[in-house]
């Protein structure tokens, strides 16, 4: 056989269609190289090189078993054969033997014969040649030979037997392969085709897969990137299959309506900072200017500094809470949560402000029946409940004479309802119209215009974000008259008290 060399590479001619359709082709390719590199086509790919070797197994598979039981039945019928050409030459000798095989061999089929003498010359049989060496040797084997009955001398292959009888003479029976063979080329021509039609369907289902996955992808690709632009409101398509993909734009919508929350809540923060904070330090400058331009003794510019200095802390107060609210929002105090008891909480922060509350001729009760355990964070919790008790004590009205203070004044409870604790605070005050309680609980929102009395507008807002952080939340309602907050926190397991 003669092997060629490759011959060198022959120039293609051009299309001439100049720049516009090599950016044609460009596109093509890289919309092509794109959809190859997916994920879901490369999985595709796979599924269908399992699936291929998989049949091919099955094929296989199928082919050794007829094969094997082809070869089975082809054995025991030669040996009846023999066996029974065996008793022909016991009982007549070479002399009918040699009919009997003459006789069989005339018959049409797949059987093979062959009588020859101990020196290899043939009596009787349809062979007209073997491979060399096959009567020397006892027993079974393939070979090729040539039947003599064909008239272009087609080669052969068959499964024969040898066997030695007395006196030296060889006796050969076999049968032709054909019919395995023909077996092997139809298993081989199922398995091209079976492969092919499994290439063509698995590509064409893969390129069909991959192409709407790649369209859904690319949709939420453009639109991730109106919001890296700045879009905000944009939010990924969902096609309503609820697949995986479908999940991962709900979640993730979840999430960006999230952000958007927070960026609206940071530029109300900014604002609010810029608006609420410059008039405190414009008082503090100006303090500052007269007393320099003013004060004639000591005591005038003590004065100065006590007031700078009362300002400076209702700033370091803001901005406190601020610090906070913050901390309760990114959930970075959930490092410090342990169980306690709600209970204890409003006790102590009852105590706490009891005697500002009788200042302001306000009767404040504090009403626990039984423990509340909740697991959270102690500081923030109390903190929460005693803004709302200051809340409650700057814009609660003072109890009118002759009636119970426990229902004219302000009451701290906490109690169970199922799986929930709910500390809350209720006073007798002018309420917030329930229009307005939504808007309430945003930062430095302060619904007394006059801002005749102290406070930053960051109560509410901190107490928010701490029932939020605990998995609660905080709900303004109507005391009639009054306000009643109310916040709501998981109920954590009975605390252990050990003995």
């Amino acid at each position: 056989m003669t092997v060629s060399s490759l011959a060198p590479p022959v120039p293609l001619p051009t299309s001439g269609r100049g720049d516009g359709g090599s950016d044609i082709d460009g596109w093509r390719m890289t919309a092509l190289g794109k959809l190859l590199r997916t994920t879901a086509f490369q999985l595709t790919l796979v599924y269908l090189t399992f699936f291929a070797l998989f049949a091919a197994f099955l094929l296989g598979y199928f082919y050794w078993k007829t094969d094997s039981l082809i070869t089975e039945q082809l054995t025991q019928t030669v040996d009846a054969e023999i066996t029974g050409l065996s008793e022909q030459y016991r009982q007549g000798g070479i002399r009918r033997l040699v009919l009997v095989v003459d006789a069989r061999s005339r018959r049409p089929g797949s059987s093979l014969y062959l009588v020859t003498t101990p020196t290899g010359e043939g009596l009787a049989g349809n062979i007209g040649s073997l491979t060399t060496g096959v009567l020397e040797s006892s027993g079974w084997t393939e070979t090729a030979y040539r039947r003599l009955d064909d008239p272009d001398g087609t080669g052969h292959h068959a499964l024969v037997q040898v066997f030695q009888l007395p006196g030296g003479f060889r006796l050969l029976v076999g049968r032709d392969l054909e019919e395995r063979e023909r077996l092997h080329d139809i298993v081989l021509a199922a398995g091209r085709w079976s492969l092919a039609i499994v290439m063509v369907l698995g590509v064409a289902g893969g390129l069909f897969v991959t192409r709407r996955v790649l369209k859904r992808v690319d949709a939420m690709t453009e639109t991730t990137r109106k919001i890296m632009e700045g879009d905000l409101a944009g939010r990924l398509p969902i096609a309503g299959t609820g697949d995986e993909l479908d999940r991962l734009a709900s979640n993730l919508n979840a999430m960006l309506e999230r952000i958007e929350a927070l960026m609206h809540g940071l530029k109300e923060v900014s604002d609010n900072i810029a608006h609420d904070l410059k008039t405190p330090l414009t008082r503090l400058r100006n303090r500052c200017e007269e007393a320099l331009r003013l004060a004639e003794d000591e005591s005038q510019y003590r004065a100065a500094l006590e007031s700078t200095i009362e300002e400076s802390d209702a700033l370091i107060r803001t901005f406190n809470a601020l610090l906070m609210i913050a901390r309760a929002e990114s959930g970075q105090a959930r490092d410090g949560m342990i169980e306690f008891d709600a209970a204890e909480i409003a006790r102590d922060v009852g105590e706490l402000y009891e005697p500002l509350a009788d200042d302001k001729g306000i009767h404040l009760t504090v009403e626990t029946s039984t423990a509340a355990p909740v697991h959270g964070n102690r500081e923030l919790v109390s903190q929460a409940l005693a803004n709302l008790v200051d809340n409650a004590i700057k814009y609660g009205a003072p109890a009118p004479a002759g009636v119970n203070g426990a229902e004219a004044g302000i009451v701290v409870k906490a109690e169970g309802e199922g799986d929930r604790i709910l500390l809350s605070v209720a006073d007798g005050g002018r309420g917030i119209p329930e229009a307005d309680r939504g808007r309430a609980v945003e930062r430095f929102v302060r619904l007394e215009q006059s801002r005749s009395l102290p406070g930053s507008g960051l109560g509410l807002s901190l107490a928010s974000a701490v029932a939020r952080l605990h998995g609660g939340e905080l709900k303004l309602e109507d005391n009639h008259p009054g306000l009643k907050t109310v916040i709501s926190l998981p109920r954590a397991a009975p605390i252990q008290v050990s003995g």
